[in-house]
């Protein structure tokens, strides 16, 4: 059994307060891309996992890795061998763990004829885990648990950047100015007709993890400098809390054009050029 886990992309995320056990709350454009990890599952005695692929370096194949967690949630007695191929980014903001573990939640439930965990255990390992298991557009808030659809999509394309820089979350969050910001804004229920009308609407919204991040770490203001610049691109953002940015564009032309031109300039930086997933 082979099943994709897609990169996960916030092309908004608002912080809208934070609760009293430190958990802060959240309201999220999100969508997923066409690229991302790849998981192989096979019968087998016990649990297992391998990790290869061109970004395999530093990621756990033990009970650090997100996978085996989610493994962990069904009932005992369960043998799985998994291959997980990585191809994002480790700890990038585009959700590679909680994709891989949403991945092999649906494909372990099939493998072995069993439910799937309740929302609660799901969201127990982490909080981007329930959207990615959603693996659709998605409005998500509070900590994570509460998903609503988005209302429909213009065709998309992004260009996602990743400079190779490790963005340290806990000092991104800490260092926010201000945790109770609004909501995001309204969103019309006939959806968006075109690319440019839905940048139009993004552009009302923002990434409140973004200052802290590039004050951070200056490479994310140079991946967004880059993006701004290219040619078709309707808006660049940071996605999550970094340091994965991405350029918005209405035309997979343009789109590859700009990823085969960064990737000239910047081979050392991790582009990906891939549709908006319906």
């Amino acid at each position: 059994m082979r099943l994709f886990a897609p990169a996960k992309v916030n092309l908004a995320l608002h912080v809208t307060g934070r609760r009293a056990d430190g958990y802060h709350l959240l309201d999220s454009v999100v969508v997923f891309a066409g690229v991302g990890d790849w998981l192989t599952l096979a019968p087998s005695e016990a649990l297992s996992l391998t990790v290869t692929g061109p970004r395999a370096a530093g990621v756990p194949a033990d009970r650090r890795n997100l996978i085996w967690r989610a493994a962990e949630l069904f009932a005992p007695g369960h043998g799985a061998a998994i291959t997980l191929e990585k191809h994002l980014p480790h700890a990038g903001g585009i959700g590679g763990g909680s994709a891989d573990a949403a991945a092999a939640l649906r494909g372990l439930s099939e493998l072995w004829q069993a439910a799937m965990p309740d929302d609660a255990a799901v969201l127990s390992l982490g909080a981007d885990v329930p959207v990615c298991a959603a693996g659709r557009p998605m409005r998500m808030s509070g900590i994570g648990e509460l998903l609503a659809p988005l209302p429909p999509l213009p065709p998309l394309w992004l260009v996602l950047v990743n400079a190779g820089v490790e963005v340290p979350t806990g000092a991104v969050f800490s260092t926010l100015e201000r945790r109770e910001n609004p909501p995001l804004p309204d969103l019309p229920a006939e959806g968006w007709p075109d690319a440019a009308r839905f940048a139009g609407w993004l552009c009302s919204a923002r990434n409140d993890l973004e200052p802290p991040a590039r004050a951070l770490v200056p490479a994310i203001s140079e991946v967004l400098d880059r993006l701004n610049t290219q040619p078709g691109c309707l808006l660049a953002r940071m996605s999550g809390s970094g340091g994965t940015c991405f350029g918005l564009f209405a035309e997979e032309g343009a789109a590859k054009a700009a990823a085969e031109g960064l990737t000239g300039d910047k081979p050392d930086w991790w582009v990906a050029a891939a549709p908006v997933l319906a």
